[in-house]
């Protein structure tokens, strides 16, 4: 499992990349949905890490 410091980074990348994304092809594209919840997921497990502890 990833350590927080890891997971805030990849938090961090993610959020660049969609915003990317959402510049290039919109809200509403199947890339930007996909993006949004691959963030979500990481977003979910760094909640996970710091409920638990």
């Amino acid at each position: 499992m990833a350590t927080k410091q890891e997971l805030i980074n990849l938090i961090e990348l993610k959020r660049a990349e969609l915003i990317d994304i959402v510049a290039k092809y919109g809200m509403s594209s199947s890339k930007t949905l996909k993006l949004s919840q691959e963030l979500d997921t990481l977003l979910n497990k760094y909640n996970h890490i710091i409920v638990t502890k």
